[in-house]
């Protein structure tokens, strides 16, 4: 009876040790050989190393078996194991714009304009007056848009599953409970989510709950995780670490220093044990870069790293496959990835699911889309559907899973929580209005069809108070309702030199019926009210403050705008045009008409304000970009308002007031003539990341009429401008000269313009 029992203990030990073996076909035989695991590191975007590593594994035809990875690791490691392989993984490394990618903004051409604009005018952005709690919450970024990526290249890997067990190749990946503070490693599960889990670097990414455990970057506990492939039965490891070399006193000495070096000190935990147990160790010297480094020329450089670094290795790795069981010209068979992952291609639709959403909501959806006649799918109609949950009914986050359902997908459409308002808010300071403060509230309504209301307070030597009203149909058009006061405070300059100040009140209604949106376009067409309040004006002859008189305006106006540029502040590429046309009037027909010294001499005809403006982006290099831009603005009648004349100077459109245009060389306000046009060409060359070396040249001309444009001087300035870019914002200074001013303008600046 015991011989029995030790003969089947014996057989169980026996399965069980060739449980670890791989059966492989090599000339038409199957051989049994030890099974291979490649084991990848934490470390930001330092990681893009692995896939230099990957490529040499593949040429020398190493079978990899099992995969483990930490933070960056999982992210590599879990897309090889669904079947990308390494050329494929270097493509979708520099396919992606990484400053998108890793921030939670919503991407821009998807958006109308005026949401755009939001985020380029408030540095801060966040949801008040509680509500339920968002599950998002607890890092400065959301992640929301590595969520999403995540979820388009592991389509039809979505679901819940067992990684050892339905991925091409077994799989594990190392998360941080910080509520216990243990190790949670993921063998199952959704795969999108343990990779998010994995890399999200406490206090930067928000965490992932899961139950009661609230998840954070692995490499708090286990950032080269070589015990767990060993616990997935491999007999041979390659280990790849891209950890940093060792800081010293003098490299942490601010605040994201020290928060790097706790980070760092907790990633050596159990690493020499990990290391001890490779078969080879490759470490990617990963010097000059950091965990941040995802600029184009950094993923060239730490993949170039990665493929020298297994080079170096390559007779050890040749040496291995005669311990694994192979010969030398083994090759194992590649995956290659599927084709919806990227989703470059439509996929066919076999239905729709909606979770979490209103039966009003389902309806607008399926009305603004045409889900009804909508047979596929691919990766931009995925993200406008996605963008308007967001957007337009104002969801926290949205998703779109494709689930396979026969030779089709089904598209599951999933809302997280309603929006609660949301505060914004805008800082900056300049050299000629100093500081200025800008706050934004939305406010979204629970409305059948949904509305948005925002409202915006401006604190500055400029005071603004503003409020609109916008519907959102399941068309394209938001008809608005705007409502504003300001307080201008401004200085008028005349040939560079302070000639008089004015200080006036305006009070501006504005009704869009027709506020069309098409992504970057956008199509307006309204009736405004206007009413002027002069306070004081200083400085200034009788004659010229016999103009100035209190009255109100109604005006009609038609507006376009197009604008596809990659960036609003320093584009590399795209088109931005305005075009407007206004017909001002007291009457809704006419205009009145005062002379020199302020008698009243009755009505005349209405004045028309024609003004456009256009740039074009051109990349000579991936650095330097060309920009060429002309503009200009026309007022056609015999009574043209002192508030609505042409103005020039600085270096944004509206700067202090609407129809302000700028001008290289010209800082503060200055008057010109009923009729200006003006071109300027602008280089712009990026130093580093965020550094930025602008050039400007201009020339404008001016007349009383179009016909005498180009009788009077032409107007030239130049200007030189180096600007950092900041999460607030710009900062830097321009240097510049005219010869209508004919002395230097220095202008220095922090901050979006507002």
């Amino acid at each position: 009876m015991i011989l029995s029992r030790m003969r089947l203990l014996i057989f169980i030990t026996l399965l069980l040790l060739s449980g670890s073996k791989v059966y492989s076909q090599i000339e038409g035989k199957t051989v049994n050989r030890k099974k291979v695991a490649v084991v990848l590191s934490g470390g930001g975007a330092k990681g893009m190393a692995h896939i230099g590593v990957l490529k040499v594994l593949e040429k020398a035809g190493i079978p990899i078996d099992v995969i483990t990875g930490t933070s960056m690791g999982s992210i590599v490691g879990g897309l090889y194991a669904i079947g990308y392989n390494a050329h494929s993984l270097d493509s979708v490394a520099r396919a992606q714009d990484w400053s998108f990618i890793i921030s939670d903004r919503d991407n821009l051409r998807n958006q109308n304009l005026s949401d755009v604009e939001k985020q380029y005018t408030y540095a801060i952005s966040t949801s008040i007056f509680g509500g339920k709690r968002n599950k998002q919450a607890g890092g400065l970024i959301k992640g929301k848009n590595l969520a999403d990526l995540f979820e388009k290249l592991c389509v039809g890997y979505t679901d819940s599953l067992d990684f050892s067990r339905d991925l091409p190749i077994p799989f594990a990946c190392v998360a941080t409970d910080i509520i216990s503070y243990t190790e949670y490693d993921f063998h199952s599960g959704k795969l999108p989510q343990a990779m998010r889990a994995s890399m999200a670097i406490p206090a930067v990414f928000s965490p992932v709950r899961i139950d009661s455990c609230v998840l954070v970057d692995g490499g708090m506990r286990n950032n080269f995780p070589v015990d767990i492939a060993r616990q997935m039965g491999a007999d041979l490891v390659i280990g790849i670490s891209v950890h940093d070399n060792p800081k010293t006193v003098d490299d942490v000495w601010d605040t994201m220093s020290v928060l790097g070096q706790i980070i760092d000190a907790n990633t050596k935990n159990k690493f020499e044990e990990n290391k001890a147990l490779t078969d080879i160790f490759m470490y990617v010297d990963p010097k000059g870069y950091g965990a941040a480094s995802f600029s184009a020329s950094a993923i060239d450089t730490l993949i170039r790293r990665g493929e020298e670094e297994a080079m170096r290795h390559w007779d050890e790795l040749m040496a291995l496959k005669q311990r694994i069981g192979i010969g030398e010209d083994y090759h194992q068979r590649i995956l290659h990835p599927l084709q919806p992952a990227i989703m470059t291609e439509n996929q066919p639709i076999a239905g729709f699911e909606f979770v979490n959403m209103t039966t009003e909501d389902e309806k607008f959806l399926r009305q603004k889309f045409h889900l009804s006649k909508l047979d596929s799918i691919n990766a931009s109609k995925e993200q406008e559907i996605t963008t308007s949950m967001r957007l337009d009914l104002f969801y926290n986050s949205a998703e779109c899973r494709l689930i396979p359902k026969d030779s089709a997908y089904v598209v599951r459409l999933m809302a997280g929580n309603r929006k609660s308002p949301r505060l914004y808010a805008g800082l900056r300071f300049d050299t000629e209005e100093y500081a200025a403060i800008q706050l934004g509230l939305n406010v979204p309504l629970k409305t059948s069809t949904p509305v948005s209301t925002d409202i915006t307070l401006r604190l500055g030597k400029r005071l603004m108070l503003g409020a609109n009203l916008m519907i959102h149909p399941s068309s394209f058009t938001r008809p608005t309702l705007s409502l504003s006061f300001r307080r201008n405070d401004l200085d008028i300059y005349i040939n560079g030199e302070r000639d008089y100040n004015m200080i006036y009140s305006e009070w501006q209604s504005e009704l869009t019926p027709i506020n069309f949106n098409l992504r970057s376009f956008n199509f307006q067409l309204g009736l405004q009210w206007d009413y002027i309040h002069f306070i004081s004006k200083l400085n200034s002859d009788a004659s010229s403050m016999a103009q100035i008189k209190n009255d109100h305006y109604f005006n009609y106006f038609a507006r376009i705008k197009y604008n596809n540029e990659d960036n609003w502040i320093f584009p590399t590429r795209g088109v931005r045009f305005n075009a407007e046309y206004t017909y001002l009037t007291n009457d809704f027909a006419k205009l009145k008409s005062y002379a020199a010294d302020g008698t009243y001499e009755g009505k005349k005809s209405g004045t028309s304000i024609l003004s456009a403006n256009w740039r074009m982006s051109i990349a000579f290099t991936p650095r330097l970009t060309i920009q060429p831009m002309f503009y200009g603005r026309l007022l056609y009648g015999s009574v043209i308002p002192i508030i609505y004349g042409n103005t020039i100077g600085g270096d944004w459109f509206g700067h202090y007031i609407k129809q302000q245009m700028p001008f290289a060389g010209i800082g503060w306000m200055e008057y010109v003539d009923n009729q200006f046009v003006a071109a300027q060409l602008q280089a712009q060359q990026r130093m580093g990341n965020n550094h930025y070396i602008l050039l400007r040249l201009a020339g404008g001309q001016q007349a009383d009429r179009v016909r005498n444009l180009f009788d009077r001087r032409t107007l030239i300035g130049v200007q030189a401008a180096y600007y950092y870019n900041t999460m607030f914002g710009p900062l830097g200074g321009t240097l510049g000269y005219s010869n209508h001013t004919k002395e230097p303008y220095f202008y220095l600046n922090l901050g979006y313009d507002f």
